[in-house]
C-alpha cells in the first residue's frame, strides 16, 4: 500500500504470486533445455526473425540465441553463461539444477516451511558437497590416451559419436601443441587456447575436419605470378608498410616538364623500393643454395609496384594479416615480428617445411605446415552447410575447455551421472545429523541433484525410476557406478573412460545453490522503476 501511494502506476506481486512467478520462469526454462542434455539429447532449431537457422544442443548456444524477456529467467540464463564463460561447459546442466532446486523447495514451501529455512539447508548443503566434491575427486596420469576419453565425454554431448570421436583426438593434438613447459622462475605457464587458429572451409563433409600442426590463413599471394608452394620456406613476419603513403600534410609538387615529374615519381617511389630492396637483399643472402624458398607475411599493405619487385625476386607475399595470426606465426615457426626494417638479419627469420596456397571457389586459403618451433596450430573445419560448421564451432571451443581443464585442475570427476548420485547418497546420510526443519531443506537438495541422471535416462528412451533404483542399489553395496545409457544398466564411468572436469562441478554447485537461495527469498516483484522519457529537439 505504502509503494501505491508513491507510485500510482506500480505492479506489485506478493509472495505467494512472486513466488509462482520465479518458479514458473525456472519450470519453462527447465523445460525447453531438458530434452537436451547427454549424448542422447535431442537438437534445437533456431529461426531468427530474419528467416536464419541455427541447429545446436549446446545450452549457451540456445540462451545467446533465444530472446527471453521473463526477468527470472534472464536471470537463470545469465547464472549459466557465466558458468560457460567460467568453466567452458555445464550450462545446460546448471538450468536444470536451478530449477529442480527450486521445484524440491515448493513442496515444502506450500507445506508452510518459511523460506529462510529452506536457504539456510542449502547453504549447508553447499558447503557438504564441495567439500564432498574434494573427496571424490581422481588424480590421475595425464596422458593423452586419458585427455582423448575427457575430451569425449564433452564432445559426445553435442554431436554424433562418429564425428565427436575424430575432433576428440583433433582437440587433445591442438592443446599438446599449444601448452607451454613450466618456467623454473614463474612456474606451470597457462594454457592460451587463443593460439589455436579455428578456420573454417565450407567444403565436403564435416568427418573431413583435420588438425593442421602450423597455421592457415584465409588469403593467399597477392600477385598472380607468385609462387604458389614454397618448401623448406624462411618466413619474414613484420608490421611495415610497403605501399606509397600520402603525407601527413598537405602539399604540392610542380613541375614544367615530363622530365622533372619522371624524377618526382621516382624520390616517392624511392623510400618504399628501398625496403622492399632490403627484404630481396636478405632473401639472396640466406637463399643462396637454392634449396630454400621466402615468404613475408605483412600486416600492413604491399601495394601493385611492391608486389612486382617482390614476384621477380621469386618471393610469396602476403599483405593485411591479421595481428593474431601474427602472433600464432611466431610461436609457431619461430623468429621475431619486425616493426622495422633496420635490424632486420636472419636470426628474425621464421622456418616452416612447407608453404602452399590452397584455392576453393573464390576463396584462398595459404597453408603454412611443418613449422620449425610448433606452439600454434589451426584446427580445420570442414563441412556441408553453415549450419554444421556452426555445429562443429561450437563443440570444438567447448571440447578444447574441458582438455584445458585437466591441466589446469590436475584432477576430474567420474561422469555418467556418478557424482550427483553419489552426493544424493552422502546429504541422505548427512541429513541424520541435522536437527528440526532444516532436514526438509537437505532432502530437498539431496533430491534436486538426481535430476541430471533422471533426464540423462529419459532421453535415452529408459524408465528413470528402474534405472535409478537399480543404480542407488549399487551404491548402497558399495559401488561408485553412472549409467549406461545404452543399455540402462548400471557401469563404472571410471573403466568406460567417461569423466567430467572437476571445475565445472564446483562452479555449478556453488552458482546453483547461490541463485536459488536468492529466488527463494523474494517475497514481492516489483515493478515501478523509472521510465526514461528523451526530449524531442525542434529546430
Amino acid at each position: 500500500m505504502s509503494l501505491r501511494q508513491l507510485n500510482k502506476n506500480s505492479d506489485i506481486a506478493q509472495f505467494g504470486q512472486a513466488l509462482y512467478i520465479n518458479l514458473s520462469a525456472s519450470k519453462g526454462l527447465q523445460s525447453v533445455l531438458r530434452s537436451n542434455l547427454g549424448p542422447k539429447g535431442t537438437i534445437k532449431m533456431l529461426v531468427s526473425g530474419s528467416g536464419d537457422i541455427k541447429i545446436t544442443k549446446d545450452g549457451k548456444v540456445l540462451l545467446d540465441e533465444m530472446h527471453i524477456t521473463n526477468p527470472t529467467a534472464g536471470m537463470i540464463a545469465s547464472t549459466a553463461s557465466s558458468q560457460d564463460r567460467i568453466s567452458g561447459d555445464g550450462t545446460t546442466s546448471t538450468i536444470l539444477i536451478i530449477g529442480e532446486l527450486l521445484k524440491q523447495a515448493e513442496r515444502y514451501l506450500l507445506e508452510g516451511v518459511h523460506p529462510r529455512i529452506i536457504v539456510e539447508a542449502f547453504k549447508l548443503c553447499r558447503t557438504k558437497a564441495v567439500d564432498f566434491l574434494d573427496s571424490f575427486k581422481i588424480e590421475k596420469e595425464i596422458t593423452k590416451e586419458f585427455l582423448i576419453e575427457v575430451a569425449q565425454t564433452s564432445l559426445r554431448t553435442k554431436l554424433k559419436q562418429e564425428v565427436a570421436d575424430l575432433l576428440s583426438e583433433i582437440v587433445v593434438n591442438a592443446v599438446l601443441t599449444v601448452k607451454r613447459e613450466p618456467n623454473k622462475k614463474t612456474g606451470a605457464i597457462p594454457i592460451d587456447l587463443h593460439m589455436i587458429e579455428i578456420m573454417l572451409m565450407q567444403h565436403k563433409l564435416d568427418t573431413e575436419t583435420k588438425f593442421i600442426d602450423g597455421i592457415v590463413l584465409d588469403h593467399g599471394p597477392r600477385h598472380p605470378k607468385m609462387p604458389k608452394r614454397v618448401e623448406n620456406a624462411y618466413i619474414l613476419t613484420c608490421n611495415v608498410s610497403l605501399e606509397y603513403e600520402k603525407t601527413e600534410i598537405n602539399s604540392k609538387f610542380f613541375y614544367s616538364t615530363g622530365e622533372e615529374r619522371e624524377k618526382q615519381v621516382k624520390a616517392e617511389r624511392s623510400f618504399v623500393n628501398a625496403r622492399v630492396q632490403k627484404i630481396i637483399d636478405l632473401k639472396n643472402e640466406v637463399c643462396k643454395d637454392g634449396k630454400h624458398g621466402f615468404v613475408v607475411v605483412n600486416q600492413k599493405g604491399i601495394d601493385p609496384e611492391s608486389l612486382e619487385l617482390l614476384q621477380k625476386a621469386g618471393i610469396m607475399g602476403m599483405r593485411r594479416a591479421k595481428k593474431r595470426n601474427m602472433e600464432r606465426l611466431t610461436l609457431a615457426c619461430g623468429g621475431s615480428p619486425l616493426n622495422s626494417l633496420e635490424d632486420m638479419t636472419i636470426d628474425v627469420l621464421g622456418e616452416a617445411g612447407l608453404v602452399y596456397e590452397h584455392i576453393l571457389g573464390e576463396e584462398k586459403f595459404c597453408f603454412i605446415e611443418k613449422p620449425k618451433t610448433p606452439k600454434a596450430c589451426t584446427i580445420l573445419i570442414k563441412g556441408p552447410n553453415k549450419y554444421t560448421i556452426n555445429q562443429l564451432k561450437d563443440a570444438v571451443r567447448d571440447g578444447l575447455r574441458a582438455v584445458k581443464n585437466v591441466f589446469d585442475d590436475q584432477c576430474v570427476i567420474p561422469g555418467a551421472g556418478c557424482f550427483e548420485l553419489a552426493l544424493h547418497r552422502h546429504l541422505i546420510e548427512y541429513k541424520k545429523s541435522v536437527k528440526g526443519k532444516m532436514k526438509l531443506g537437505v532432502q530437498a537438495f539431496a533430491d534436486a541433484m538426481l535430476v541430471i541422471p533422471k533426464v540423462l535416462v529419459e532421453n535415452a528412451g529408459f524408465d528413470h525410476q528402474d534405472v535409478l533404483i537399480n543404480v542407488l542399489e549399487e551404491f548402497e553395496k558399495g559401488n561408485k557406478v553412472g549409467i549406461n545409457l545404452e543399455s540402462g544398466e548400471p557401469m563404472d564411468p571410471q573403466l568406460m573412460g567417461v569423466w567430467d572436469n572437476y571445475k565445472v562441478k564446483r562452479q555449478q554447485l556453488n552458482s546453483c545453490s547461490i541463485i536459488s537461495s536468492q529466488l527463494l527469498l523474494v517475497d514481492e516483484v516489483i515493478s515501478a522503476g523509472k521510465s526514461e522519457k528523451k526530449d524531442k529537439m525542434k529546430h
